[in-house]
């Protein structure tokens, strides 16, 4: 295994679409939210170190997850989940992340992927990513795995690439905002548009001299604690300077001002599992498209519904088509699918009773 190699594992979301499961005291990236026997970051962990040597992966987190991280992968050592005490969005935890891996080893290649998306062809993912880090160590590149579009979704940024590239790894034109569904048409009937995945391949030289270029304030205050990184003095530098970092994504503070961005198409199936009806659309159905977690059913005049509930609970349905239905402690959701996308709004709510 290529001890160049590393991971920076996203596990600091909380996965609000997934109330009442996902909860901010316990997130999506740590349930196991199809039912297969492993939680979302334990598949992403495992299927990572088929390629990364395990003492390479670095988790990045919340402080208040740190317990349920370290329990849930238990070959983890507490060195390498990096604790974030505040939120602010994905730039500054990358930048942190890539100088403290270039400190341990100026050669390493990584890539940054987040811990809640379902990958089920292993072996191809690998393939992939293999072929991305042959890419960034030879160049100076900053690469991401564009996910082939099914259909055309307006909740994904996608990323355009030259249409008249011949190579398997693709000269990135641009990236391009959460369209409307005119546009996200255009997009599928143009052939050169890929939905953006936020996973991230490059080199800790490549990264680390874009946040140079592009964000040089946040870059200096990174900088200062570069002498603490990898020693016992890191973790008093990130409490006392971490939250003076700019709150922005990776996206807007360095990947759309470069122009060494390159993209894979990647070869293998993905779904971000970013809402119940996502999360459906993975699981096995009977005969009428409803999807059933854990729970003991009888439906009745029922279809297209997703059913989940704690503990073999035996749930009956009648004359319910293409809902959510969620038992979880204290809580009972029963919405309608058409309208997921409120869930987060209803959430807010149920948060104030």
């Amino acid at each position: 295994m290529n001890k160049n190699y590393y991971a920076i594992l996203m596990a600091g979301g909380v996965g609000s679409r997934f109330w009442p499961v996902s909860t901010t005291e316990f997130p999506k990236q740590f349930h196991d939210m199809l039912g297969a026997g492993d939680t979302l970051i334990q598949k992403t962990f495992s299927r990572l170190s088929k390629l990364i040597p395990v003492e390479n992966i670095l988790i990045l987190t919340n402080e208040r997850y740190n317990d349920i991280v370290l329990e849930q992968l238990p070959m983890v050592k507490q060195e390498q989940v990096l604790l974030e005490p505040a939120m602010r969005n994905t730039a500054p935890c990358i930048l942190y992340a890539s100088l403290k891996i270039q400190k341990q080893n100026p050669d390493a290649v990584m890539v940054v992927a987040p811990s809640d998306h379902w990958i089920e062809d292993e072996t191809t993912f690998a393939e992939n990513l293999q072929q991305c880090f042959d890419f960034c160590t030879e160049e100076n590149a900053l690469m991401t795995l564009g996910i082939q579009p099914t259909y055309p979704n307006t909740g994904f940024g996608y990323i355009e690439f030259d249409k008249t590239d011949s190579n398997p790894v693709k000269k990135v034109s641009q990236f391009r905002e959460k369209p409307d569904y005119a546009t996200a048409k255009s997009f599928l009937e143009a052939g050169n548009f890929l939905w953006n995945g936020g996973i991230f391949i490059w080199s800790a030289k490549s990264i680390t001299e874009a946040f140079e270029k592009f964000q040089p304030q946040m870059n200096d205050l990174f900088l200062k604690g570069v002498e603490s990184y990898n020693t016992a003095a890191e973790k008093s530098f990130i409490e006392e300077n971490y939250a003076l970092a700019e709150n922005v994504s990776i996206d807007y503070a360095v990947m759309e001002n470069a122009k060494n961005v390159y993209v894979l198409p990647a070869t293998f199936d993905w779904n971000d599992l970013g809402t119940w009806g996502q999360l459906h659309e993975k699981l096995d159905k009977d005969d009428n498209e409803n999807g059933v977690i854990n729970a003991k059913v009888v439906l009745e005049n029922a279809s297209g519904n997703i059913i989940r509930s704690d503990a073999n609970k035996l749930i009956v349905v009648d004359g319910l088509h293409d809902y959510i239905i969620v038992d979880k402690e204290g809580v009972l959701l029963i919405y309608p699918k058409s309208k997921e996308q409120d869930i987060k709004r209803i959430t807010a709510l149920a948060n104030k009773l």
